[in-house]
């Protein structure tokens, strides 16, 4: 089976659809366990975002990695749901505020997310400050994660922040933000907890954040 787990790692790395998808049912039909194929999965993500860093990669690769990965995780959903010794997830509301319709970083850490086993509830793009509270009160989500690429994009994470607050929501959660132009200043300007500049970061905090009780 490691020769299999490292073979899922370096076709999700190498972009390879069929042969890793075809892997992935082989490893299924033979019982083996979904998490350890999702932690193969993760670290095929994570040699694909250390080709982009060093510009082996492109925009076009990171998005056929993440929709790579989701093909895997249709596979693997099914048997992850069935693990009844399964520690619960961390909820995680994710989207593009109003305003943006920008959603390939979104789609990328959501990817992320998942593959490192955090429940994320992806509400979209161009996603109103209410639909953000609505999602975080069904699903009692504890992490909000907002997404813009563009500056027009700031005033609605702002608006999102403040939405929280007056629904009595933001001491429950964290909330971090990412996009092309953010940084410590938006960060402060907007009222996040804080921010990532990709997405491995957004999976660091999403990690620092579920260890800790929100307040």
């Amino acid at each position: 089976m490691a020769d299999d787990l490292e073979g899922i790692k370096k076709l999700l790395g190498d972009l390879e659809e069929e042969p890793l998808l075809a892997l992935v049912k082989k490893r299924l039909a033979a019982n083996d366990d979904p998490m350890a194929i999702v932690e193969a999965c993760r670290e095929g993500m994570q040699m694909v975002g250390e080709r982009f860093a060093a510009q082996e990669y492109f925009v076009s690769e990171l998005v056929a990695s993440a929709e790579l990965f989701n093909e895997v995780m249709d596979l693997i959903g099914p048997r992850l749901s069935q693990r009844s010794d399964e520690e619960p997830k961390t909820k995680i509301v994710f989207g593009t505020v109003q305003g943006d319709i920008h959603d390939i970083g979104k789609n990328i850490v959501v990817s992320m997310l998942r593959c490192n086993n955090f429940e994320v509830y992806d509400v979209g793009i161009d996603v109103p400050p209410k639909v953000f509270v609505d999602k975080v009160q069904e699903t009692g989500a504890r992490i909000v994660g907002l997404s813009g690429l563009l500056t027009v994009a700031f005033p609605a994470m702002k608006e999102t922040i403040d939405a929280l607050k007056k629904a009595g929501l933001k001491d429950k959660t964290k909330v971090m933000i990412g996009g092309g132009l953010v940084n410590d200043f938006v960060r402060d300007m907007v009222g996040a907890d804080a921010w990532g500049h990709d997405a491995m970061e957004a999976v660091t905090l999403a990690k620092s954040f579920a260890k800790v009780k929100a307040k």
